[in-house]
C-alpha cells in the first residue's frame, strides 16, 4: 500500500544485496530508508539522528546485532525489528529479551517485512507523546531535535538538546548531576558528573542572557531552570 509518509527507517545489515532489496520495497511504500553495514557506524548515526524504526541483522562483523541493540537501548527506545537466518525459538527469545519489538527469520518476503514495519509504526505512533517544550521565547523539540530561541534556530548536538529539554519541561525543579547523567546518558555510562557540567556550560553559552528564565546552578546539588 503506497503511503505519503516520510518515516525514516535505518537498515543495519552487512549483506548489501539484502539492504538494497529492502530499500527498494521501503521506498515503494513511501518510507525513507538509510543503510549501514555495521553496528558501530549505525550507533553513531543513531546518536545524531532520530529514526522511526530500525531493521537490525544479528550476524555482522565487529559487534553483532545483540550487542548493537544492547547499546542502542542505553539511549533510545526506537522500535527495532531483528533480522536473522537463525530461527530457533531461543534466538527469537534472546532478541526480544535484548529489547527488540519483533523478529523475522531470513529468507523472508519483503511484503511481509513492510507489513510488520507498518504494524509497529501504527502501534507506537498514536501513543507517542509530543516531546516539545515551550518556555516563553524558548522551544525545545525532541521529536526532531531542534531548539529555537526568539524564533531563531540554535545549533546544538543531541545531548545538549536532551539536557535542555529535561530542565525546561519542569522549570524550578532541581536536578542533581547524577539524575541528569542517568536520564540522558544512561545507567551504564562510564563517565562522571563532570560530563553534565561541561554540557551545561555549552548550553548556557548558546542561550545567553534571558529576561524570563535562567539556567541556574544550585550549588552542591545540581541545576534547574529558574523562571522570573
Amino acid at each position: 500500500m503506497q503511503t505519503n509518509t516520510s518515516q525514516k527507517i535505518l537498515i543495519i545489515d552487512d549483506d548489501e544485496n539484502i539492504c538494497q532489496l529492502i530499500s527498494i520495497y521501503l521506498k515503494k511504500d513511501g518510507l525513507d530508508p538509510e543503510i549501514y553495514n555495521d553496528g558501530e557506524s549505525a550507533l553513531k548515526r543513531l546518536h545524531e539522528t532520530t529514526f522511526d524504526l530500525v531493521l537490525l541483522d544479528i550476524m555482522m562483523p565487529g559487534i553483532d546485532g545483540y550487542e548493537t541493540l544492547r547499546r542502542l537501548r542505553e539511549f533510545s527506545d526506537v522500535p527495532v525489528i531483528m533480522l536473522s537466518a537463525r530461527g530457533e525459538p531461543s534466538d527469537k527469545i534472546s532478541g526480544l529479551d535484548y529489547g527488540a519489538d519483533d523478529y523475522i527469520t531470513k529468507p523472508f518476503e519483503p511484503q511481509e517485512l513492510v507489513a510488520r514495519i507498518h504494524a509497529i509504526l501504527r502501534r507506537t505512533k498514536p501513543t507517542e507523546k509530543l516531546k516539545r517544550v515551550e518556555l516563553f521565547n524558548l522551544t525545545v523539540n525532541l521529536s526532531d531535535f531542534t531548539v529555537t530561541l526568539n524564533g531563531e534556530r540554535l545549533d546544538m548536538p543531541p545531548k545538549e538538546i536532551e539536557l535542555l529539554y529535561t530542565l525546561a519541561k519542569t522549570p524550578m525543579c532541581v536536578f542533581t548531576r547524577d539524575e541528569l547523567l542517568k536520564s540522558i546518558w544512561g545507567q551504564s555510562y562510564a563517565g562522571d558528573s563532570r560530563t553534565v557540567d561541561v554540557h551545561v556550560k555549552r548550553v548556557r553559552e548558546k542561550l545567553g542572557d534571558n529576561p524570563h528564565w535562567k539556567l541556574t546552578t544550585v550549588w552542591g546539588v545540581g541545576y534547574k531552570i529558574e523562571v522570573f
